[in-house]
C-alpha cells in the first residue's frame, strides 16, 4: 500500500525542525522550509532550492507541500470571487480512525474593496449549528478541516498578494475546530510564518463559551460573536446553539477582557423584517451590551430556501444602526458583497459537491 504523505503546510518551526532531524537533516533545515513555506509559498518541495538534491528527495518520500489549487471559480459583478477548494478533512463521518477522507470541498471567498482585500476563509466541510438561516447549516457536518486546509485557502490563492485582512466567517463553526483554527492563526501571525498582525484576522463564532474562552487567551486575533437577537427565546428559535450557550454567558465572559485598545470585538446582527428589529429589540440590545466595547455590524439577509425569514428594509436597518449608534453601541450596516453568485453572508454551501464523485480535473495535492 502507498505510504500516504503528510503535508508540511500546517507545521510550526519546532515541528518542521523535528521533520528534518527525523530524516536525518541538520535542525536549521526546518527554518529554511518554514521560510519556503510561509514566506516565498512554494507549491513543491523541489522549488526548496537551498537544500540539497538529496535532502529534498528525502522529504519527498515522506512529506508533501500540502497545496491543492481551486477545482472552480465564480466571479461576482461587484469583483467578488468564489473559490471551491478540494480538502483531506480531518474526523469526518466517513473517515476511519481520524484518517483524513478525500473529496470534500469548501468554499472561499476573496473580497476586494480599494486598497483593502479580505479572505473568508472556512473551517469545516458544513456545519454542527445548524442556524435557521444559514445554508452552510442546513448542508450538516461532514468533518473538520485541517490547518493545512485552512492554510491552503490563502496559500493557493491566486490573489494570494492582494491580501490585506482575514475573516473566519465562512463554512464552519472556529470554535467547533479550535485546534486546527489556533494552529493556522499561529502560523499566520508568527515571525517565522507569514508574519501577520493579528489585528488583521477576525475569527467569529456563535459563542462556545469555553473554547471562546481559550480562544481568547491563546491569540491575539479580532473577535466576532454572532448574535442576531438578544432575547433568549427568538435567539433559540433562530440559532439552536443558544440552548446550551445563551448569549447573556457569553457577553459576561466577554467583560473579563479587554477590547478598549487594537483587539477588537464586534457582534454580528443579521436583521429580519419584523423579527429583531424592533425598538424592543434595539433597546435590549444596548441593555446586553452596555459598558462592553465593541461594534455591530449589521447583515443584510439574503433568503435560502424553506426558510420562512425575509429581510428588514433599509429604512428600518438605518434607524436601527442609529439608535444603537446614539445609545453607545457604535453600529454600522455591513455592505453586501457576491450575492449573485452566492457568496454573501449566509450563503455558502458545498452540499451539491459534496453529492457528487471527485471531479475528474481536481488538482493533485503537489
Amino acid at each position: 500500500m502507498e505510504t500516504v504523505k503528510k503535508p508540511l503546510l500546517g507545521m510550526t518551526l519546532a515541528e518542521l525542525k523535528e521533520v528534518a532531524r527525523g530524516l536525518g537533516m541538520p535542525a536549521f533545515t526546518g527554518g529554511q522550509m518554514a521560510q519556503w513555506l510561509y514566506q516565498k509559498h512554494v507549491a513543491s518541495i523541489d522549488e526548496m532550492t537551498n537544500l540539497s538534491k538529496q535532502n529534498r528527495q528525502r522529504l519527498a518520500e515522506h512529506y508533501t507541500v500540502g497545496t491543492m489549487l481551486p477545482t472552480d471559480c465564480q466571479r461576482s459583478v461587484d469583483g467578488t470571487v468564489k473559490y471551491l477548494f478540494p480538502v483531506l478533512t480531518q474526523n469526518a463521518p466517513d473517515s476511519s480512525q481520524d484518517a483524513p477522507c478525500p473529496r470534500h470541498f469548501v468554499e472561499t471567498v476573496f473580497i476586494p474593496d480599494g486598497e483593502r482585500a479580505t479572505l473568508c476563509v472556512s473551517c469545516q466541510v458544513g456545519c454542527k449549528m445548524n442556524c435557521l438561516f444559514c445554508q452552510t447549516g442546513k448542508q450538516g457536518w461532514h468533518g473538520n478541516l485541517t490547518a493545512a486546509d485552512i492554510l491552503n485557502q490563502l496559500h493557493a490563492l491566486p490573489e494570494r498578494e492582494q491580501l490585506t485582512n482575514i475573516v473566519f466567517m465562512g463554512q464552519g463553526e472556529p470554535m467547533d475546530n479550535l485546534d486546527a483554527v489556533l494552529r493556522a492563526t499561529e502560523v499566520l501571525t508568527a515571525e517565522w510564518g507569514w508574519a501577520w498582525s493579528p489585528r488583521r484576522i477576525t475569527v467569529s463564532s456563535v459563542g462556545v463559551r469555553n473554547k471562546l474562552q481559550r480562544f481568547i487567551e491563546e491569540s491575539e486575533c479580532h473577535v466576532a460573536i454572532s448574535l442576531h437577537s438578544p432575547l433568549h427565546e427568538e435567539r433559540m428559535q433562530l440559532m439552536p446553539a443558544e440552548k446550551g450557550m445563551p448569549v447573556s454567558d457569553v457577553v459576561e465572559l466577554l467583560r473579563h477582557y479587554d477590547f478598549a485598545h487594537q483587539r477588537r470585538l464586534s457582534f454580528e446582527y443579521i436583521v429580519f423584517g419584523g423579527l429583531n428589529d424592533t425598538p424592543r429589540h434595539a433597546k435590549a440590545i444596548v441593555n446586553l451590551l452596555r459598558g462592553l466595547d465593541c461594534r455591530i455590524n449589521l447583515i443584510r439577509f439574503h433568503q435560502i430556501p424553506d426558510v420562512p425569514l425575509h429581510g428588514s428594509d433599509e429604512k428600518t436597518m438605518e434607524w436601527l444602526r442609529d439608535y444603537l449608534t446614539q445609545h453607545g453601541v457604535f453600529t454600522t450596516i455591513r455592505a453586501s458583497r457576491g450575492q449573485d453568485i452566492y457568496a454573501a453572508c449566509g450563503l455558502l454551501s458545498t452540499a451539491k459537491q459534496e453529492a457528487e464523485d471527485q471531479p475528474q480535473d481536481m488538482k493533485p495535492s503537489l
